[in-house]
């Protein structure tokens, strides 16, 4: 018997925060969406501070805006002339995890780094990789370490 498989199946998902884990999520996402014949999609997600003490922000500020042209530098610094046609770059304001986990839903593979830009406070609060592996609808890849993807 075969199945139909929607356009919304043939993806694979990865978080991207410009730490040195998500640029070695992007690479192997990257191999699994050509392995299996899937369109790649790149997310990142924003979320200003909110501790005490902070100044008030620019009223010019776009953190959309911001984290798009991070987001676009990170992909073009990992992928440079083997960016695939079919990549869709997504920039969400909220939580990490949360943002993952819906762009997931439907997805061949949600991919992501086992460390990221949080540092000492991911320990403490549970990272994204944690949430995402307890809580994603799809297969989740969790890089450790540096081997890279076959070529």
């Amino acid at each position: 018997m075969t199945t139909d498989q929607s356009p919304q199946e043939n993806r694979v998902v990865v978080g991207v925060d410009g730490s040195e884990s998500s640029k070695h999520a992007l690479r192997w996402a990257q191999f699994m969406a050509h392995a299996t014949a899937s369109n790649l999609e790149v997310v990142a997600a924003w979320q200003p501070y909110t501790g005490y003490g902070w100044a008030a922000l620019p009223s010019d500020w776009n953190p959309d805006q911001d984290a798009e042209v991070a987001l676009t530098a990170t992909v073009d610094e990992v992928l440079g002339k083997e960016r695939p046609a079919d990549l869709t770059l997504i920039v969400r304001g909220g939580s990490a995890a949360e943002i993952l986990l819906e762009a997931s839903v439907g997805a061949r593979m949600l991919v992501v780094g086992s460390r990221g830009h949080g540092g000492f406070a991911g320990l403490l609060l549970g990272s994204v990789s944690a949430v995402c592996t307890a809580h994603a609808t799809c297969p989740v890849l969790v890089l450790h370490g540096d081997t890279m993807p076959p070529s």
